[in-house]
């Protein structure tokens, strides 16, 4: 099979494309017949040697896809060669067929396209599990989104609206990215390449919450952006940290949590895939579900074939990535 291939920890243009041998499921896992796999900023970090968990080498990078199951290993119920699966994968979906465990793969719905079926995968399950595990979002809070142009930022717009926030704010840079998180669902949306980042998110999400600020913040950004949000969020607001797509690790300030009663948090989401599957099961049902009652539609702005990786990747290094970037083998 064709797949991309990392032999050592380089910079992403030293990666090959290449052929390798098909994978083989062992016991309690599946083959699959990718379809589409899904491009993510950790990737990037991965493929570097920069991620908290690195892969044995060599290896294809890729942490979600859409396919067929192709066979079944030793002990696996629940599936059949023929059906169609999303899954969710530590590396290996940067490939034309991948092995995942069966409690990583996620039946799609029929009528569910296989890039759809890869866009709803990594992003909406890491702001599901942002919004309604970490920050325990309930309907009717407000929510403010960094980064609400990137992946995980316009899935994090939809799921909100879809969960009930009557209110749902993007913070962007650009009037390009504004537009783009517009699309993807905002009410509001604050260009953060305009003014006094510290000044202006703070005096906007006021006007658009009538001075009371926002309930909830996910944040995939980092660096000032935090800072920023820290002072707009409202009393016994949460802010979960979901990365630092800013290249700039924030410090949080202690007596910002302690004058407005604020907590923060941090999501690690494959920890959850480890830990608890049960819960990651549940989570992608409510995310498919969702979509088949149309409240969700993953923002896709690029489509590439699977040899042309590097530059769904350098897309998303240098921020030009708008929504998802499908590879399709």
């Amino acid at each position: 099979m064709k797949a991309v291939v990392v032999e050592k920890f380089a910079p992403i243009d030293q990666a090959l494309y290449a052929d390798i041998a098909d994978p083989v499921a062992g016991p309690g896992e599946v083959l699959v017949d990718v379809g589409a796999s899904e491009s993510n900023y950790p990737d990037l970090l991965v493929m570097e040697g920069n991620y908290q968990i690195t892969p044995p080498l060599p290896f294809s990078p890729g942490k979600a896809a859409a396919g067929t199951v192709a066979a079944l290993g030793e002990g696996v119920t629940g599936f059949a060669v023929g059906d169609k699966v999303a899954v969710q994968v530590e590396y290996g979906a940067y490939a034309q067929k991948l092995v995942a465990r069966a409690d990583a793969a996620f039946p799609m719905p029929a009528d569910m396209p296989f890039d759809v079926g890869a866009a709803l995968g990594l992003v909406y399950q890491t702001s599901y599990f942002a919004l309604v595990e970490r920050a325990h979002f309930a309907a009717g809070e407000t929510v403010l989104v960094l980064g609400a142009s990137g992946g995980i930022g316009s899935a994090a717009v939809q799921l909100a609206k879809a969960l009930g926030a009557p209110t749902v704010i993007g913070a962007v840079l650009g009037s390009d990215n504004a537009d783009y998180a517009r699309k993807a669902g905002c009410d509001h949306v604050v260009d953060l390449s305009v003014g006094d980042i510290r000044e202006t998110l703070r005096a906007e999400v006021f006007a658009a919450t009538g001075g009371k600020g926002v309930d909830v913040v996910i944040d995939p950004v980092g660096g000032a952006a935090t800072a920023a949000a820290m002072r707009a969020i409202a009393w016994c607001g949460r802010l979960v940290v979901i990365g630092f797509a800013s290249g700039d690790i924030p410090v949080i300030k202690g007596n910002y949590l302690l004058v407005k009663n604020i907590g923060v948090s941090g999501l690690q989401w494959s920890d959850y895939r480890e830990r608890q599957p049960e819960k990651v099961q549940a989570a992608q049902e409510r995310i498919f579900a969702l979509w088949e009652e149309g409240k969700l539609a993953p923002m896709i702005s690029k489509s590439l074939p699977l040899d042309r990786f590097r530059e769904a990747l350098e897309d998303l290094r240098h921020g030009r990535a708008q929504g998802k970037i499908i590879l399709i083998p």
